[in-house]
């Protein structure tokens, strides 16, 4: 057993003085990942800073009309949530796909967003890993990678981001809001998490010593979203592709669409390219193919996963069809 001291964190200044005061401190949510990787010796921290008790459980209406969502804020709780599930329901249903009851219950949504990558690689510390250690090497290239990227990777890391929320948050421009000492911060989810580069150790661009304190979201881009999830076995399983996407038709042409795919990518990738195709056209499922493939059009699979690049354009088209008909009748 490797020893480590616990606090209880009861207001967010004291629980960034207690981060800013160790190098080795963590933050406990529900602990769903982080306990799973103590348990690994991937995580080794020597101060956990327990945040359950931070008043950031409340989910609210913005005055623009979209929604605050405190950091401690359950999965369970936020997917029940009603203005998620009539504004939102894209994120009600990656929720819900995400994980069981039991951890959803356990999980928050700050946890959520900082969750780590779930390449057995990475949580195998008789293999080298530069995402755990730098420098030592990516085994998945040459190795099991049928999970792994196809967008976005480097020759550094092939790993994909694990969280089904974070998919939706992104179709849906959500901030992320942080404090540190030196004062609060904002993030738009795109530039909160990283591209992977030379530097897959470094995964988001949260200061050092930040705590998040919740997620807004703009007003709803559409009356019509969902999430679509693929996985190898039909019980709770993490994703080998999935969408969530937004749509709005007005007279059967494209008036706006959200579009963002996740366990393709290091990171929840934004499918700009296949938005840009989209609005003002067709929507019609030929529209929503070309889209589709005008996105994949980047990706760089590897010899055991280019299935993905065939399953995500299915995913696409199935999921934008649905949307379409929804909003035709």
């Amino acid at each position: 057993m490797r020893e480590f001291g616990y606090e209880r964190a009861h207001d967010v200044a004291g629980a960034v003085a207690l981060l800013c005061s160790d190098p080795g401190a963590r933050l406990l949510g529900g602990g769903s990942n982080l306990v799973d990787l103590m348990k690994a010796g991937v995580e080794r921290p020597t101060l956990l800073i327990d945040v359950q008790e931070l008043p950031l459980d409340g989910i609210e209406s913005t005055p623009e009309g979209g929604l605050r969502i405190g950091a401690t804020v359950s999965n369970s709780d936020l997917a029940a949530h009603p203005d998620v599930r009539r504004h939102y329901p894209a994120l009600a249903q990656a929720l819900l796909a995400g994980a069981s009851g039991q951890l959803r219950n356990m999980a928050t949504v700050g946890g959520n967003l900082l969750q780590r990558t779930r390449c057995g690689y990475f949580a195998d510390l008789s293999k080298p890993c530069n995402k755990r250690t730098p420098g030592s090497g990516c085994p998945a290239i040459a190795g099991e990678h049928r999970n792994h990227a196809v967008l976005g990777a480097s020759e550094h890391c092939v790993a994909t981001h694990p969280s089904d929320m974070a998919v939706a948050l992104t179709a849906f421009d959500a901030v992320i809001s942080y404090e540190t000492a030196e004062g609060p911060g904002d993030l738009p989810i795109d530039a909160f998490y990283l591209p992977v580069g030379d530097t897959p150790h470094i995964e988001t661009a949260l200061p050092a010593g930040a705590v998040i304190t919740g997620v807004t979201l703009p007003p709803a881009p559409a009356a019509y979203s969902h999430y679509r999830k693929a996985r190898e076995r039909a019980s709770y399983a993490f994703a080998i592709g999935s969408v969530a996407a937004a749509l709005d038709v007005h007279d059967g042409a494209v008036h706006d669409v959200r579009l963002a795919f996740g366990a393709v990518a290091s990171r929840p990738w934004r499918a700009r390219a296949a938005e840009r195709a989209l609005t003002g056209g067709p929507a019609d499922a030929d529209a929503f193919a070309a889209a589709a493939d005008a996105e994949l059009a980047a990706a760089q699979p590897l010899p055991g996963n280019g299935y993905k690049v065939t399953l995500m354009r299915n995913l696409v088209v199935a999921v934008l069809t649905r949307l379409a008909e929804e909003a035709a009748r």
